[in-house]
C-alpha cells in the first residue's frame, strides 16, 4: 500500500504502526527519518516560521485567513508522480494542516482513485481511535489494536498513580501572543495526568483570551505548550508567561512532540504532565519538560527544575481554526 500523509499527527501514527515503508509523501512539518527522507516526496509546503516571535505568526496566520488565502501550498504534480492508495487528512484545524476539501479536490482535478481518511479527532479517547482508523484503512488493523491496547495500559497506569491525590489547577497556554487556552483533547490529558484543567476548551477549538481572565481561574500550575515549538521554544515563551501569571508555578513542556499533534505521543504528553504535577508519584517524562519559575502558590510538591535536554525552537502557528 502506498499512503500520503498530509498532517504530522497521522504521519507519527504511520511510524508507530510499522507502516513507514508504505509511506511515500508527507508534509513539510512530518517527522521522517533520515533514512526514509530520499524517498518520501514533500507534497505539502508552507512557511518556515521558526525564526519568527509568536506575535508575528499570528500576524502572518491572520493576514493569509482573513481574505481566505492559504497556509499551505499541495503540490499537485507531488501528489500525482506519488500515486497513494491512501491519504490521511483532516479537517480540524486549517491552521495547522491542510484541509479536507482542498484534499478532495485535489484528487479529483488529478482523477486520483485514493481513498481519503479524515482524522478529527476532539478528544483524548479520539486520538486512540484516530490509530484504529488508520490501521483499519491499511489492513493493519492488529497492530493498531496492539498500540492502542499498549496506549491504554499506560494511561491506566498513570490514573493508579494519581488516584486519591490532590488535583491541582492546571491551565495550559497553546499560544502566548495572544495568549490562546487549550482546547480539543489537551485538557482530558490534564485529567489523565491528575489535574484539574482551567481557563480551557475542551473537546472545542482553542480561542484568544486574556491574561486577566487566564488569571482569575487562579491555576496553580501553568504549563506552556505553543503549536508547532519544542521544549527549548516554548521554554523561551513561558518566561513572559511567567511575568503575567507570578502566583503560578510555570512549566515549558516539547509541545510538538508530547501535546499538540494527536498521534500516539500524547500518551509521553499525559506522563510528562503527571510528572509535573504528581513527581512524588509518577516518573514524568524529564527530558521534555522544564520548571521556568520557582513556585509562590501554596503547592509543595512539585520538585525542582528539570533539566533541557533539546534545544532547537519548532515551526507552528496558533492552534485555532
Amino acid at each position: 500500500m502506498r499512503i500520503a500523509s498530509l498532517l504530522p499527527a497521522a504521519t507519527d501514527i504511520v511510524y508507530a504502526l510499522g507502516l513507514g515503508d508504505d509511506l511515500v509523501a508527507a508534509t513539510f512539518e512530518c517527522t521522517v527519518p533520515a533514512s526514509s527522507r530520499d524517498k518520501v516526496a514533500i507534497i505539502v509546503g508552507g512557511l518556515d516560521t521558526s525564526t519568527m516571535s509568536p506575535g508575528e505568526i499570528d500576524a502572518y496566520v491572520r493576514g493569509q485567513s482573513a481574505p481566505g488565502g492559504d497556509l499551505y501550498t499541495l503540490h499537485e504534480g507531488a501528489l500525482r508522480a506519488a500515486a497513494p492508495d491512501l491519504v490521511l487528512t483532516q479537517d480540524l484545524c486549517r491552521v495547522c494542516a491542510i484541509d479536507q476539501g482542498r484534499v478532495d479536490d485535489a484528487l479529483r482535478h488529478l482523477g486520483c482513485a485514493a481513498e481519503v481518511v479524515t482524522l478529527d479527532p476532539h478528544t483524548l479517547d479520539g486520538v486512540l481511535e484516530s490509530i484504529a482508523a488508520v490501521g483499519r484503512s491499511a489492513a493493519a488493523d492488529t497492530a493498531a489494536a496492539r498500540l492502542v491496547r499498549q496506549l491504554r495500559d499506560r494511561l491506566s497506569s498513570v490514573e493508579e498513580s494519581v488516584r486519591g491525590l490532590a488535583r491541582p489547577r492546571v491551565a495550559v497556554i497553546e499560544w502566548i501572543e495572544p495568549v490562546f487556552g487549550a482546547g480539543h483533547w489537551i485538557p482530558d490529558m490534564v485529567e489523565a495526568a491528575g489535574g484539574r484543567p482551567v481557563a480551557c476548551h475542551p473537546h472545542a477549538r482553542s480561542a484568544p483570551t486574556s491574561w486577566d481572565a487566564v488569571g482569575s481561574e487562579r491555576p496553580e500550575v501553568v504549563i506552556v505548550a505553543p503549536c508547532g515549538f519544542d521544549l527549548a521554544g516554548a521554554a523561551d515563551q513561558a518566561s513572559a508567561v511567567a511575568r503575567h501569571l507570578p502566583g503560578a508555578e510555570v512549566w515549558a513542556i516539547d509541545a510538538d512532540a508530547l501535546v499538540v499533534r494527536p498521534g500516539p505521543r500524547v500518551v509521553d504528553g499525559v506522563e510528562a504532565i503527571a510528572g509535573i504535577l504528581h513527581p512524588q508519584a509518577t516518573a514524568g517524562r524529564p527530558d521534555a519538560v522544564q520548571r521556568v519559575q520557582p513556585s509562590t502558590s501554596a503547592r509543595t510538591d512539585a520538585g525542582t527544575s528539570m533539566p533541557v535536554l533539546k534545544s532547537g525552537a519548532g515551526a507552528g502557528a496558533p492552534y485555532e481554526a
